[in-house]
């Protein structure tokens, strides 16, 4: 007998056939449900694998082994007479014929039915457009990065996705045409298992833009996926296996599939991500990463993170621009000297600027030390006018354009900046903070409660809410509630500082002047402002204004509230405050 007859005799050719059409099914299915569960990449190669080393074993056991009544046989165990290949052959036809109907079936739903609705919504949008309807409404164009999930097997590169994430929501916000969420508010969700309709409602997004990273090495790999919130329908799915040489092509080429698949039509072309030295790009995502953590020492290796990156690309705009704001943070919390960390914050922002005039978030940094340090009110002021017209939407520069109002008392127009960054972003947490904050100094004391709790039901470790909600019980005449609202305090400066002020209330003033004076003596060096206010609130006008003289002495930032400050309302009759204002030459 040939090979061949053998071969058929034996369905060898059957069993064959039958495994390629099941794998074929179960490798479509497998893909369809992974990409939809997010699994790493691997999942499927190594399910790939599997499949692909298991068709020599099936033919094997095809040619070497028989089924028969009595279970499974070695082929030359069984009698010619009484093999039943036969009759299994035809149960094999049978099963192939079934499979292959479920694969036609498959088939015929992807690339006909599922394919023709796409095609039809798409057909759809379109005459509604030719009919003078915008088939893609502001809510329509409104997408959300979620932070990217860290694949890789060291949980020290969290920085990086965290900061990919972060580099495309930015790269997306530069498209006029595009409402993105900022990141303050799309990493509210990060470590979360939260439904992705779920976080685009408290969002007010219709798409999310979701995905994972894995980093070994200088070898990167980028799973993107864009999804309609509203249904989940999956618009558009890549993944990138790329060097990390490649990071930026690799962003350009996400968003632009982004504006694609939204269908968005721009006055301009899609923006292309700046590209710097890879490893610098690697550090200067490790230091905005530890700058997010807060603190002192977070600080420190942050700024020596950005200051590794620019030593590599010493024309990085945006790592001179993030510098800054790390120095200027050290100064304003008392961790690096006034005079030495304002000096370096400057010099930052003016490189950042000399390298990229168009870098909207530095002017409006540049606004905040000509306001906050220089006292130069035009200046900051035509530099909020040069962040908004390059940027009428960052969040950015509408909170300095907030700051700036507010600083000439501006407030309903404050108020008016913050919430429309909160009508783009509901949950953006310090424009949610300002909002309060602003309500608090127009003496709106319920409303401005309101705002506060509100901030802590999204954020119950936000630093200093706690001692705002006690300032407001204090000024409703509830020291005793307030005293309870300081134990919930997680800044220990700002805690201290709101109890001095509840033990005057609560006529502990013994206890009061001690904590006071172990203040003055920790602080006084840059908090001359806070300590005015201390003794403004415990009715100290003379100590009170001493202190505010030393803060213009000294030129302490805080005193760009001198005008708004809920603690001070009590020295606006006195005839020094006005000389307090003309030294300034704050305009009132």
């Amino acid at each position: 007998m040939s090979l061949f007859n053998e071969l058929k005799r034996r369905n060898v050719f059957r069993v064959s056939i039958a495994y390629i059409v099941m794998a074929w099914l179960v490798m479509q299915v497998a893909d369809v449900i992974l990409n939809n569960i997010v699994a790493p990449a691997w999942v499927f190669h190594v399910l790939l694998l599997f499949v692909a080393v298991g068709f020599p074993f099936a033919v094997f056991f095809a040619w070497a082994f028989e089924l028969t009544p009595d279970g499974l046989k070695r082929e030359y165990e069984v009698d010619r007479s009484q093999s039943i290949t036969p009759h299994t052959g035809k149960k094999l036809d049978r099963m192939i014929i079934v499979v292959l109907a479920l694969a036609l079936g498959y088939f015929t739903y992807d690339k006909f039915i599922y394919s023709s609705s796409r095609e039809a919504a798409l057909l759809e949008a379109r005459a509604r457009a030719a009919a003078g309807q915008d088939a893609t409404s502001g809510f329509d164009r409104s997408i959300a990065v979620l932070p990217f999930i860290n694949m890789s097997d060291d949980a020290g590169n969290e920085y990086f996705s965290d900061g990919l994430s972060e580099e495309l929501l930015n790269l997306l916000a530069k498209i006029p045409e595009l409402k993105v969420a900022s990141r303050s508010s799309s990493f509210q969700f990060k470590g979360e298992k939260i439904d992705v309709k779920e976080a685009a409602q408290k969002l007010n997004v219709a798409h999310v833009l979701e995905g994972s990273v894995r980093k070994s090495g200088k070898q990167i790999r980028v799973t993107a996926q864009l999804i309609k919130a509203d249904d989940g329908y999956h618009l558009w799915s890549e993944t990138y296996d790329r060097s990390l040489d490649n990071i930026f092509a690799i962003q350009d080429e996400i968003s632009a599939a982004v504006v694609a698949a939204l269908k968005v039509e721009l006055l301009g072309e899609v923006p292309k991500a700046e590209v710097v030295n890879a490893e610098a790009y690697t550090l200067f995502l490790k230091a905005r990463f530890l700058y997010s953590k807060w603190g002192k020492e977070n600080f420190e290796s942050a700024i020596e993170a950005f200051r590794q990156a620019l030593i590599i690309e010493p024309e990085y705009a945006e790592a001179w621009a993030s510098l800054s704001v790390a120095y200027l943070t050290q100064t304003t919390s008392g961790y690096r000297p006034r005079d030495e960390g304002l000096v370096l914050a400057r010099d930052a922002v003016d490189r950042a600027l000399s390298y990229n005039p168009g870098l909207a978030a530095a002017w409006a940094r540049l606004s905040l030390i000509q306001s906050r340090f220089d006292w130069d009110w035009a200046g900051a002021e035509a530099s909020v006018q040069k962040a908004l017209d390059l940027a009428p939407n960052d969040y950015r520069v509408l909170s300095a354009a907030g700051s700036l109002s507010g600083t000439f008392d501006r407030l309903e127009d404050a108020l008016a900046y913050y919430r429309r960054i909160l009508d783009r972003e509901p949950l953006e947490l310090i424009s949610l903070y300002n909002v309060a904050e602003v309500l608090l100094r127009q003496g709106r004391l319920e409303e401005s409660e309101a705002a506060f709790r509100r901030l802590l039901e999204l954020n119950p470790e936000d630093w200093g809410t706690h001692t705002q909600l006690a300032i407001i019980l204090l000024k409703q005449g509830k020291p005793q509630e307030a005293w309870r609202e300081l134990e919930l305090e997680v800044d220990p400066l700002q805690q201290e500082f709101g109890r001095i002020l509840a033990l005057s209330s609560l006529d502990r003033e013994d206890e009061a002047a001690e904590m006071l004076d172990a203040y003055i003596e920790k602080n006084q060096t840059w908090a001359a402002f806070p300590i005015a206010g201390i003794y403004a609130w415990q009715g100290d006008v003379d100590s009170a204004i001493s202190w505010l003289e030393r803060a213009v002495e000294q030129r302490d930032s805080s005193l760009t509230d001198i005008l708004t400050e809920p603690l001070l309302t009590g020295l606006h009759d006195d005839p020094r405050w006005m000389g307090l204002l003309e030294q300034m030459e704050l305009p009132y």
